[in-house]
C-alpha cells in the first residue's frame, strides 16, 4: 500500500477583496492597513515560500508551495487546504504533526496578524482549539490496509462510500481515501469540499453552544428577585458585554449563507463530484436549515440581552433618583440649619463656638450624606421579568 499524501484544512469567512490582500503579502510581505511592516516581512519570511499561483476553478483562489514541500490552497470564501506528497506509512503520524504545526504556527499566525484590524473575533471563539479532519490518501489500497490505518488511529468509523474512482473511509478525525483511477485533482477537489462542510458544521455548532452559554449568563443576571444598588453597575457591564458579543456573532452567522449557496452551486456544476453528491448532496440543504435555526436562535438572544438591559437601565434610573432624593434631604436640613442660626442670634459674630458649630454642622451633613449613599447602596430593588419556562424551545 502507498500513501499519497496527506492534507488539513480549515475555514473562516473572507472574500475576494481579502483574498487580494494575502495575495499582495505572500508577494511581497505588503499590505496596505498600518501594520507593522517589520512584522509582516517576519511573518512572510516563516512562511517559507516557494512558488505562487493565483488562478480560477469556481471560485478564485492562491496557491503556493514552501521550502519544506508542503503546498498550500486559499480560496476566496476563506477555505484554507495545506497538503503533502512527501509521506510514507511509516511517518503517517508525524507527517500530520507537520502539516498542523505549518498550519497552527506558521500560516494562522500571519493570516490573523494581516486582518487584525476591524471587527475583531469574539474572545469566545478566538480561544477555541480547533481539530482538523485529516485526509490521508492512498493508491489503491484493500479493504484490509484501509481498516488497518483507522485501526492505528481511531477505534470507530463514522461512515464509508465506495464508487468506481475512490473509496472513503471516515473516522473521527481522519478520513481515508484510496485512489482507484481517478485524478489527484479530483482527490484534491473531494478533499475541499469536505473541510468546507465540515468547518461550516463546526462553526454552527460553536454558534449553538455560545447560544446556551450566553442566555444562561444573562439569566444568572436576571434570575433575582431583587438587587443592590452597589451591584447595578456592575451587572450592567457584564450585559453591555454579552451584548458587543452577541452582535458581534450575529454579523458573523448572517455571513454564511451566500458562503454555503456559492459552495453548492461550484459543487452541483462539477461533473466529477456526482457521485460523491448521490451520497452527500443533502447535507448543503440540511446545512442551510440549520444555519436558519441558529440564526433564529441569535434573533432570541439578542432580543433577550436587550431587554435584559433595558431592565436595568431602569433600576439604574430608581438609584439615581434615590441619591438625588437623598441630597435634597441633606441640602435641606443644612438650609434649615442656617435659616435657624439667623433667628437665635441678633447679628452675627466671629466667635469661637461659632467656628465650631459651623464643622460639626459640616460633619453631620457629610455623615447624612454617607449614610443615605450606604443605604442606597445597600437597599435591594425589584427585578420584574417574566416567567419562561426553560424546557420548552
Amino acid at each position: 500500500m502507498k500513501i499519497s499524501s496527506v492534507h488539513i484544512g480549515g475555514w473562516f469567512q473572507r472574500t475576494m477583496l481579502q483574498l487580494s490582500e494575502i495575495y499582495d503579502f505572500l508577494r511581497n510581505g505588503e499590505s496596505q492597513l498600518k501594520l507593522s511592516k517589520k512584522k509582516l516581512a517576519d511573518l512572510r519570511k516563516n512562511l517559507n515560500i516557494g512558488s505562487i499561483e493565483y488562478g480560477v476553478a469556481g471560485e478564485e483562489f492562491i496557491s503556493f508551495t514552501t521550502s519544506e514541500l508542503l503546498h498550500v490552497k486559499i480560496f476566496e470564501d476563506g477555505l484554507i487546504v495545506v497538503g503533502s506528497n512527501e509521506v510514507s506509512e511509516a511517518t503517517l503520524f508525524a507527517d500530520v504533526e507537520k502539516l498542523k504545526d505549518y498550519y497552527e504556527n506558521q500560516l494562522s499566525p500571519a493570516i490573523n496578524y494581516l486582518f487584525s484590524l476591524g471587527a475583531p473575533v469574539p474572545k469566545e471563539l478566538a480561544n477555541i482549539e480547533n481539530i482538523y479532519p485529516y485526509f490521508v490518501v492512498c493508491d489503491n489500497a484493500t479493504r484490509e490496509d484501509i481498516a488497518e490505518l483507522l485501526s492505528k488511529t481511531e477505534r470507530q468509523k463514522y461512515f464509508e462510500f465506495d464508487n468506481k474512482n475512490y473509496s472513503v473511509l471516515r473516522g473521527d478525525k481522519y478520513y481515508f481515501i484510496n485512489n482507484k483511477k481517478t485524478s489527484t485533482a479530483n482527490i484534491e477537489r473531494y478533499i475541499e469540499e469536505q473541510v468546507f462542510i465540515r468547518e461550516f458544521k463546526g462553526q454552527l455548532h460553536r454558534y449553538l453552544n455560545l447560544h446556551r452559554i450566553i442566555w444562561e449568563k444573562i439569566d444568572h443576571v436576571k434570575d433575582r428577585a431583587k438587587v443592590r444598588g452597589s451591584d447595578v453597575v456592575k451587572f450592567s457591564t457584564k450585559l453591555e458585554s454579552y451584548a458587543k458579543t452577541v452582535t458581534l456573532i450575529d454579523g458573523r452567522i448572517r455571513q454564511m449563507s451566500t458562503y454555503i449557496s456559492t459552495r453548492e452551486h461550484i459543487a452541483k456544476q462539477d461533473k466529477d463530484l456526482e457521485e460523491f453528491l448521490a451520497i452527500s448532496g443533502f447535507r448543503y440543504e440540511t446545512l442551510r436549515n440549520t444555519l436558519e435555526y441558529i440564526r433564529d436562535l441569535w434573533d432570541m438572544t439578542k432580543h433577550y440581552v436587550t431587554s435584559a438591559q433595558k431592565l436595568f437601565d431602569s433600576i439604574k434610573q430608581d438609584v439615581t433618583s434615590s441619591s438625588i432624593d437623598s441630597l435634597t434631604i441633606v441640602t435641606s436640613m443644612s438650609a434649615g440649619a442656617a435659616v435657624l442660626s439667623l433667628f437665635t442670634e441678633s447679628e452675627p459674630e466671629f466667635t469661637s463656638f461659632g467656628f465650631l458649630y459651623f464643622f460639626i454642622l459640616a460633619f453631620v451633613g457629610w455623615a447624612a450624606t454617607k449614610l443615605l449613599a450606604k443605604v442606597n447602596e445597600k437597599r435591594k430593588y425589584e427585578i420584574s421579568d417574566a416567567d419562561i419556562d426553560k424546557n420548552i424551545k
